[in-house]
């Protein structure tokens, strides 16, 4: 396809396209078809495929396609850079909550700083996920799931009454094709479309013990005694591993709407109807075949007593065969939910806030490359902007066959920001040139360090260590006392800081 501009139409004019219209209708129904949800913000573009289509040297006057190429590898840096620095004091504060650090706990928190830090990591988690154009998922909406056949043939259920925080985003809700057996068409396979969400992304953790006995209290209206052990119960479905005192964040790919519970770590598998049903008549048949098998022989009891003791043996045995069914298939289910979320997991924790802050870099270069394409070539106001908006998600189409919902406000206030672009008192745009808009980011970047703020140090307070002078010069492979006690500390959820 030859390389196009992005042109922005004449104010006033309609903008034309050979591509159907989409109606985007606003549903709560994760599994609802894709040409009834709303268009995403994610350009599922590379970057580098973007600059080589916007720096065409036709697309430019005559030695300008250079200069803006150089521009958009200075931009690229420089907002990798700033996202750099909001993931390093994202992390910092990450590091008390969790769960992988095998680093020594060197500050301790109140509870009251804890719950302000947690609250911090979910803020600014979110804002990454929004910057890498992610979309949030209600809680209340994975409820509908629960209804829907699962594509893996699971039954599954959650219980969001045992978190504190669950956050839950997908990016990229598309389709695959997969194929199955079905039984009308004797057993021959047919392809079919699987709706996948490309990313899915979820933070959660889990309420305090406490905090959880008293919703029981409340909730149930039963003693604390009794509320302890429904509590203790419903813990027990989730891996001993999992601490309440962490925030875990995992991201998965290519997940099935349909399946979205699974990624939960207190899923429970539940028997479909056809399981119930299938093991119920196995189960009564067999049970009532050996009754009447052991109900004859009982009879000769009082002649023959190893006969009887025969019979009770083996109805024992029969019962024991149909137990020993049910629990089968529950592990077949649980098989078949490990298998697949072994091929569906991307990172975990620390690697997702590393990925997810170098994908939000890059959607933010790829809108702000887009947008400054128009505003350095065309003289434009802000009331030009819906026409400027509506021209670069027709570029996208036409260039790249994708549908977007261009995020051209946010892309202009970072560049507003960054002094590229200034917004004059009557409206008008005013936009660097290529040559200007690389030396002045070069500039920016000469002062980022004299610019950058202090670390605070209000939380928490030291932790004060009295380490034996031989265990400290003598432990120099790491497997001493210090060692130990960071990693004891580690599994039993303590608050880290480095």
């Amino acid at each position: 396809m030859a390389a196009q501009d992005v042109v922005m139409p004449a104010p006033g004019s309609a903008v034309a396209s050979d591509e159907p219209a989409v109606i985007a209708m606003p549903t709560n129904d994760l599994v609802a078809p894709d040409v009834s949800r709303p268009r995403e913000r994610f350009i599922p573009v590379t970057t580098y495929a973007l600059i080589d289509r916007l720096t065409v040297p036709q697309t430019w006057p005559a030695g300008r396609a250079r200069a803006a190429r150089r521009f958009f590898r200075y931009l690229e840096h420089w907002r990798r850079q700033q996202h750099g620095t909001a993931l390093s004091n994202l992390l910092q504060t990450y590091e008390t909550f969790s769960p992988d650090s095998d680093l020594l706990v060197t500050r301790t928190f109140t509870p009251e700083e804890r719950l302000t830090m947690q609250k911090r990591v979910v803020r600014d988690v979110e804002a990454i996920l929004k910057q890498a154009n992610y979309v949030r998922i209600d809680p209340a909406d994975v409820e509908v799931i629960l209804t829907k056949e699962s594509h893996y043939g699971l039954d599954l259920h959650v219980d969001f009454t045992a978190f504190e925080e669950v956050v839950i985003y997908y990016r990229g809700a598309s389709n695959r094709r997969d194929q199955r057996r079905r039984l009308r068409k004797f057993m021959r396979k047919e392809e079919f479309d699987v709706p996948i969400f490309q990313r899915l992304f979820l933070l959660f953790k889990l309420k305090p013990f406490e905090t959880r006995v008293l919703e029981v209290m409340k909730e149930q209206r039963v003693p604390r005694r009794e509320a302890e052990k429904i509590v203790k119960n419903l813990r027990a479905m989730i891996p001993s591993e999992v601490n309440e005192g962490n925030i875990y964040l995992k991201l998965f790919k290519n997940i099935p709407r349909s399946d979205i519970e699974m990624v939960f770590p207190n899923t429970r598998v539940k028997f479909r109807l056809m399981d119930k049903l299938r093991l119920g008549v196995t189960a009564g048949g067999g049970l009532g075949m050996g009754a009447v098998g052991a109900a004859g022989k009982l009879a000769v009891a009082a002649s023959n007593p190893l006969v009887a003791a025969g019979a009770v043996v083996g109805l024992g045995g029969v019962a024991f065969r149909q137990a020993m069914n049910f629990l089968n298939q529950r592990q077949r289910y649980m098989v078949v939910m490990a298998q697949n979320l072994y091929f569906h997991a991307m990172a975990d924790n620390r690697g997702v806030l590393i990925k997810l802050a170098d994908r939000a870099a890059e959607e933010d270069v790829k809108e702000e490359m887009l947008l400054y394409s128009v505003l350095a070539k065309e003289r434009a106001k802000h009331s030009d902007l819906p026409a400027i908006d509506a021209a670069i998600e027709q570029y996208l189409t036409a260039s790249f066959g994708v549908h977007v919902d261009f995020d051209l406000e946010d892309a202009l206030s970072r560049l507003i920001a960054d002094g590229i672009v200034t917004e004059e008192a009557d409206g008008t745009l005013r936009t660097l040139g290529p040559s200007e808009a690389a030396m002045h980011l070069d500039a920016k970047w000469d002062v980022f360090l004299d610019n950058l703020s202090d670390l605070e140090e209000d939380e928490g307070r030291e932790v004060e260590r009295t380490v034996p002078i031989e265990d400290a010069a003598g432990d120099t492979n790491g497997d001493g006392d210090a060692s130990a006690q960071a990693a004891a500390s580690s599994d039993s959820g303590a608050q880290h800081q480095t």
